[in-house]
């Protein structure tokens, strides 16, 4: 830059970086800090030398120290201790390395020495290297010393010739290099103005303020005036509003004087501002900062909490991220919270923890007291970084509705034996109606019962607590009351005790190592001595509820227990009274109540002891009871001021003569609401308050009341009223700056837009440039005088193979922004390539969460031949060089294109290159990363079509602020055409209607809205959609009346015939005409008419269709513009059905007059597999009868129906009751008839009584009986269980049951798909209600899928078995067991009858008994007696002839024959047995039994 302010900034008074908005300090300071690094290290590095102080030797060290090496233009000056310069330094030959340099022989020496070197040595060498490099640097450190010193005495013999010699020719007056620039910063901010000054003899610098002199030791940390190299600087720390002025700094020499001025203007209130707080103290040299083991540590705080927001009781926590570079382990670095400039330290409200790489404090329980500016400081051993946010706390819910807040930030000013005076702030909340007072609550510590200390409300914030026990510690809290209730009671104060301050020094004590504790006593105080009077009595507080005596012991030292007496009169009299008559106090201060309000009082102390009263004290003067302390006056003129999007800055002229003043409550509404809600709940002492959380786009307005402990002022007046959104500010430095061409004497730079733009539009770009000498830049020149307002600009007029360094400022109407940082160093020499330059200025739109839009702008550098394409590359954010892949195969022709298939939430970086036919050129400057996501509100353009058939494009934007504007553009271009588009906007929605629409209208329309964060859409009109919009439009400025129907003819009851249609909508001025073969028909005998407006059902009835009704009907609509018609044709065989349907409707109707049919009589097969036949009848009454018949039979008649609809029913195949049960109608036991042939035949059932009679007829023969028989099949089917296997004796049988079987049924047996031939090994049948297939003697061939088939006429059903596998096995095995079972029956040995269980026989007779055996093989017989076996003899003749016929022969029986006998069989099947008893008589005794 040159040396004076450019022109441009000469008409702005707020173009520096102070006057912006929070977001605008933010962007700035992280751009600031980038360069501030890289400057303290170049500054830093070229202060360390600790050799000779020549220039060259200075340039040396900081090209090796510094970050990035870079070589110093050499310098012959001379300069002396005092950093003076005083001639020339003769250059030698090179071959004097000794004097060349003036350091070490070996460059590696010189590094060494450096501070980088020894703190690399003393972190990461082992011990025996630290000490040889220790004796090798002791050694090069005691040569270089030698050689030092014969450097200086030949460099001094120089200098001496040269000032003899060339004395005057180096004077010359001073010059301003760069002058000091004035400078807007915010209230308690730093600033610096620094300026260099040439000049020899070295200038004299003096800072000037209003033409006042400054001295920084007269106002110790408000200036800090510092030079070094020939720079000078005045900084200011913590601005307020006594700083803004003009300030001047002079330089003088011998040769004259020069000044320069420069402006401070210090702007409203901001209280996130970090730099008011004070600056740690810390070492400084001449060097710069200390570091830590030769590291400078670099801090940054991010992640930081905003302002916030909290209600009273509620937990609340602050945080930020600290980051440390570079990171060393187990480092921690100073944290320290502040509020409101006070710094915090831990306790039950508030809880600190650092974890590392995070600060957090919480508040645990948010009282008002809480409120407040919250300040983290992180301080290193480099320095320290500051944040700084509001924390507002609003009040609790009331416990009763209507109830004041509570108070607050209660303390104890004034603590003794006999009283303790507490003292509070008032709420800003009233509850609605004004406070009466506030009842103030003590409580012993160590116990919760809380004492009211206080019966009526006290309207001072001030109250004296009495009645304590001395020694104890009390704490109190105080709650507020007006007329609806008490509030909540306040934060409890800190403990305090209850005795004097001499006595609570003396329990302190002094501490000693050797002894512990030194209590301090008074003397041995002396017996039998009257005190003195007290002196230097005075009232030290006075209000309308207490009054505050305090004075001074009497002077004599050790008396015995001095106490007081206080005595009162009113004025005007000598009648004094006792006011402590009981006890008398032991404090030299009391505080009296029950003094009457108004009255005028004096006062005196007496001392007592236990040797008696001493003399009153002299008496205070007149003191008139009330409150001298008066509630302050209302502030004065408030004047609000934008801030930021939630926020305004409220400044107000404070009260006058206010005494004591506590703070201000602000409070504000929003225009026309009346509702006012309080902006803080803890008085601000400020006349400047910021108030936060207010709604964007509203406006409000602000009222403030100022407080002192006797109350609450009036309210000031209200302000104007102002709109909540961000103040304008200069914009942010651009960034990216690259030569896109690059000519003989000319280059063309572009650069990307600054991320912040200050709230207003860029007007213009100013570019500087400075030429770069052997890697030492020049003086800054102004490119262009005259702002450009593209992001491209031709600096001409450069000289051709020099190297240039720009940088670029950008402009709004706040001002001028501060530069970017130099760019880098370009070689202005003319561009021969044959491939194109880079494109540039690449623009991000339409950003979604799969696609967005790029846009650019061709290369300036076209090559060898024209640009024929574009190819875009893409690549993930975070992702390596080698993941850039190409979005294009095929070379773009247009500037721009949609990107698609992104991956949602991923964020992407792109770049363009330009071709020709030579190749492909340059890559663009990538873009800054952009996420694929559709931001929330995001909207689309709509295309719509209005009544007029206007075709427009809308747009809407939901986060508009009021800066904001629709820009549209069709294929990404500006809309020059002006006579194929309008453009319309109202608030936030916009749209460009097509004044002829057209093929030259075909292209993409897109829409941007400035002041957002990206707000943009297109729409592609292509010529498809180009001729549906022509046609959409066509019909709206056609209309056609929709229709929901068409014209359409329906019967109505008594064979009525009815026209109708549906319109979609009409309105009242709609009209029909109805139109019979070209004739319009009216109203009339024949015709009737009907428009329903609000259904739109538009109709017209007829009684009857005649052979004159055949034609067209037709009926034309007419509503305003749009019109349409319908027809429908009536002629032929159509037009013949609907006279025959409406001739039989009419009968119906004359039908249904008398009983008759709703529903003709049909057939139902019931669950239970019930044939009922029924009908449904109507119009029914007592008389109607209904008589069944069959085949013209009558089979029943109903008499006396009863009701007037309902239904018929006779049942065919019914339940039928035993004979001897017949009329129980409702009994068990009844048995089914199955339906058979018998019960075909054609029914019928009449209906008759006076009124007529109707007749309804069903025939159940041929295909009637067989679809009857069907369903009952189907019925049956449907009762089937599925198929099943068992065994049998004789083989496997599959069978099924039914519910009900009917001997009509047909069933099919199937194996394998196929029907069963049936034989003698395979039969079928039925028992009962099972089906059953029978396979004898079953071999593996019998093993498949078996199947019955029910069927009823139509589908049939199929029940299906796989009889193989383990099927098979376990039924084919249970046939073998039961076919072995069944052999062992047949054939086991049995007895088969012939046995008598009792033979009773007389003594003597022959007994013979014969049985016949069974079994196969023989059985063998054996008989038994009495369980033992017995064999054939004479007596007993046992036989067993042709193996079935057993005999058992006595041929005379005795007594010893009786007993119990058994025959018993056997063979190898089983066994069985026979038993009989035989029982012998004797005649004799049996006579003489029966005698």
């Amino acid at each position: 830059m040159s040396g004076s302010i450019p022109f441009y900034q000469k008409h702005h008074l707020h173009y520096d970086r102070g006057y912006r908005s929070k977001e605008t300090q933010s962007k700035v300071s992280q751009y600031q800090a980038s360069s501030r690094y890289s400057a303290s290290g170049s500054a830093s590095a070229a202060t360390r030398s600790r050799g000779l102080n020549v220039s060259s030797h200075s340039g040396l060290e900081e090209s090796r120290l510094s970050p990035s090496p870079k070589r110093a233009k050499p310098t012959y000056l001379a300069v002396d201790k005092d950093n003076q310069i005083i001639g020339y330094v003769v250059p030698i030959f090179r071959g004097s390395q000794e004097f060349a340099t003036g350091l070490s022989d070996t460059e590696e020496a010189r590094v060494r020495d450096t501070a980088a070197y020894m703190a690399r040595r003393d972190l990461f060498t082992s011990g025996l290297e630290m000490e040889r490099s220790e004796l090798i640097s002791r050694k090069e450190t005691m040569r270089e010393s030698a050689e030092r010193i014969t450097l200086n005495k030949r460099i001094h013999e120089h200098e001496e010739h040269f000032k003899r010699m060339n004395e005057d020719s180096l004077m010359h007056a001073p010059e301003f290099v760069i002058k000091p620039r004035s400078h807007t910063v915010w209230e308690k901010q730093c600033v610096r103005l620094h300026c260099t000054v040439s000049g020899w003899p070295d200038p004299r610098v003096v800072w000037y303020k209003n033409n006042v002199a400054l001295d920084p030791l007269a106002n110790p940390g408000k200036y800090k005036i510092e030079s070094r190299y020939s720079v000078h600087s005045l900084e200011i720390n913590k601005c307020d509003f006594d700083d803004t002025a003009q300030y001047r700094v002079s330089a003088m020499n011998s040769q004259g004087e020069l000044s320069a001025f420069a402006s401070v203007v210090v702007k409203r209130f901001k209280g996130e501002m970090d730099e008011f707080l004070p600056a740690p103290r810390r070492a400084i040299t001449e060097v710069g900062p200390v570091s830590e083991y030769g590291i400078t540590f670099q801090t940054h705080i991010v992640d930081k909490f905003g302002v916030s927001f909290g209600r009273e009781g509620e937990t609340m926590s602050l945080g930020c991220t600290v980051i440390i570079y570079p990171a060393l382990h187990r480092y921690q670095p100073e944290v320290e919270w502040y509020r409101d400039d006070v710094l915090l330290s831990p306790s039950k409200w508030t809880h600190m923890h650092w974890s590392g790489d995070r600060a957090t404090l919480t508040l645990t329980h948010l009282n008002k007291e809480d409120e407040g500016l919250y300040t983290l400081r992180v301080t290193t051993k480099s320095g320290y970084e500051t944040y700084s946010a509001y924390v507002f706390v609003r009040d609790a819910d009331a416990e009763v509705e209507g109830a004041p807040a509570a108070p607050l930030d209660v303390r104890c000013l004034d603590a003794n034996k006999d009283y303790i005076i507490v003292a509070w702030k008032q709420p800003a909340v009233d509850g609605g109606n004004s406070i009466l007072g506030y009842f103030v609550d003590r409580c012993e510590v160590g116990t919760t019962h809380w004492i009211q200390c206080n019966d009526t409300p006290v309207k001072f914030a001030r109250f004296p607590v009495t009645g304590l026990v001395e020694g104890r510690s009390y704490i109190f809290r105080v709650r507020a009351v007006n007329k609806s209730g008490i509030s909540r009671p306040s934060r409890v104060s800190e403990p305090v005790a209850a005795m004097d301050p001499a006595d609570r020094a003396r329990m302190r004590g002094t501490s000693a190592p050797w002894t512990g504790q030194i209590i301090v006593t008074e003397e041995e105080p002396a017996e039998g001595i009257v005190p003195s009077k007290p002196c230097d009595l005075q009232v030290t507080e006075a209000t309308k509820n207490y009054v505050v005596l305090s004075w001074k012991p009497p002077g004599e030292k050790g008396l015995e227990g001095v106490m007081y007496y206080v005595e009162k009169c009113v004025s005007g009299t000598d009648s004094w009274q006792r006011v402590n008559t009981e006890i008398p106090v032991k404090s030299p201060r009391f505080a009296l109540f029950d003094l009457a309000e108004g009255k005028a009082y004096r006062f005196r102390v007496r001392c007592c002891n236990s040797a008696g009263v001493g003399e009153p004290s002299d008496p205070t003067e007149a003191t008139t009871v009330g409150d001298k302390l008066d509630i302050p006056s209302a502030p004065g003129k408030v004047i609000p001021t934008r801030n930021t999007d939630t926020s305004v800055v409220v400044s107000w002229e404070a009260s006058c003569n206010a005494k004591e003043l506590v703070g201000y409550y602000i409070e504000g509404s929003i225009v026309g609401s009346n509702v006012w809600e309080p902006c803080n709940n803890k008085p601000v002492n400020v006349t400047r308050f910021i108030c936060h959380g207010l709604i964007t786009g509203e406006k409000y307005v602000f009222r403030v009341r100022a407080v002192n402990a006797a109350g609450i002022s009036q309210f000031s007046q209200e302000s104007e009223a102002v709109e909540v959104k961000a103040a304008i500010a200069s914009p942010a430095p651009p960034y990216g700056i690259t030569v896109l061409e690059c000519v003989r004497d000319s280059m063309v730079l572009a650069w990307k837009q600054p991320s912040f733009i200050g709230g207003a539009d860029i007007t213009g770009y100013f570019v500087d440039y400075r030429e770069v000498i052997d890697g030492v830049p020049g003086k800054w020149h102004e490119a262009n005088i005259k702002a450009v307002s593209e992001r491209a600009y031709r600096v001409s007029d450069l000289k051709e193979n020099k190297k240039y360094q720009f940088q670029v400022r950008a402009a709004n109407m706040a001002g001028v922004g501060i530069p970017s940082l130099p760019s880098n160093t370009f070689l202005c020499e003319e561009w021969t390539i044959a491939v194109p330059g880079p494109p540039h200025d690449l623009q991000i739109r339409e950003a979604r969460n799969d696609s967005l839009v790029l846009l650019w702008k061709p290369p300036v550098y076209q090559g060898r031949d024209p640009v024929n394409g574009f190819y875009v590359d893409i690549k993930e954010a975070d992702a390596p060089e080698e993941a850039w892949r190409g979005v294009n195969t095929k070379a773009l022709e247009k500037t721009y294109t949609k990107i698609k298939d992104l991956k949602e939430g991923e964020k992407y970086v792109f770049r363009v290159r330009a071709q020709n036919k030579a190749g492909v050129g340059k890559v663009s400057d990538v873009t800054e990363p952009v996420p694929a996501l559709t931001k929330p509100g995001t909207k689309e353009i709509v295309v719509d079509v209005d009544d007029d058939g206007v075709i427009s494009l809308n747009f809407e934007c939901g986060n508009m602020t009021p800066d904001s504007k629709f820009v549209w553009s069709k294929n990404y271009e500006d809309i020059t055409d002006t006579s194929r588009l309008t453009t319309e906007t109202k608030g936030t929605k916009s749209k460009v209607v097509f004044n002829r629409p057209g093929e030259e209208d075909i292209g993409v329309y897109s829409c941007l809205v400035t002041h957002t964060d990206g707000a943009s859409s297109s729409y592609t009109l292509s010529e498809e959609e180009l001729k549906r919009l022509l046609e959409i439009s066509h019909d709206h400025k056609f209309p056609i009346i929709p229709l929901k129907s068409d014209l359409a003819v329906e019967l109505l009851e008594k064979g009525r015939v009815r026209f109708w249609l549906q319109a979609e909508k009409m309105s009242n001025n709609g009209k029909v005409d109805y139109v019979f073969n070209d004739n319009v028909v009216s109203q009339g005998e024949k015709y009737k008419m009907n428009f329903d407006k609000n259904t739109g059902v538009i109709e017209m009835t007829m009684e009857s269709l005649t052979p004159a009704d055949e034609g067209t009907y037709t009926f034309q609509l007419q509503d305003g513009k749009a019109t349409n018609q319908s027809s429908l044709v009536l002629i032929g065989d159509v037009f013949k059905q609907l006279q025959k349907e409406s001739e039989f409707q009419r009968k119906e109707y004359f039908r249904k007059q008398g009983p008759h049919f709703i529903e003709y009589l049909s057939w139902e097969v019931t669950p239970e597999c019930c044939v009922v036949l029924k009908c449904k009848v109507g119009n029914m009454k007592k008389e109607t009868s209904a008589l069944w018949h069959k085949d013209r039979h009558q089979i029943k008649v109903d008499e006396h129906l009863g009701f007037a609809e309902g239904v018929l029913k006779l049942e065919i195949a019914q339940r039928d009751l035993p004979a001897d049960t017949a009329d129980i109608v409702d009994s068990p036991i009844w048995r089914r008839l199955k339906i058979s042939k018998k019960d075909a035949g054609v029914y019928e059932v009449i209906l008759k009584d006076d009124r007529g009679q109707d007749t309804s007829t069903l025939n159940l023969t041929d295909q009637g009986f067989k679809d009857l028989m069907n369903e009952v099949f189907s019925v049956i089917a449907n009762s089937s269980t599925p198929l099943k296997i068992t065994s049998t004796d004789e083989g496997i049988r599959l069978y099924t049951f039914v519910s009900y079987y009917n001997d009509l049924l047909q069933v099919t047996w199937h194996y394998k798909d196929s029907a069963i031939a049936f034989s003698d090994r395979i039969k079928s049948g039925v028992v009962g209600e099972q089906l059953w297939l029978q396979i004898t003697e079953p071999t593996e061939k019998d093993m498949g899928k078996y199947a019955i088939e029910f069927y009823d006429g139509k589908g049939g059903l199929r029940r299906t078995v796989d009889l193989s596998g383990q099927a098979f096995d376990d039924a084919f095995a249970e046939f073998q067991r039961l076919k072995a079972a069944a052999i062992a029956e047949r054939n086991r040995a049995r007895v088969a009858g012939g046995l008598p269980d009792v033979v009773t026989i007389q003594e003597g007779k022959a007994l013979n008994l014969t049985c016949n055996i069974s079994g196969n093989p023989v059985p063998e017989v054996t008989w038994l007696k009495n369980d033992r076996e017995i064999t054939s003899d004479e007596h007993c003749i046992l036989k067993f002839e042709s193996g079935k016929f057993a005999s058992f022969t006595i041929t005379g029986v005795n007594t010893s024959d009786s007993g119990k006998y058994s025959i018993l069989v056997k063979n190898k099947y089983g066994t069985e047995s026979g038993d009989f008893t035989v029982s012998v008589f004797i005649p004799e005794e049996a006579g003489g039994k029966k005698k």
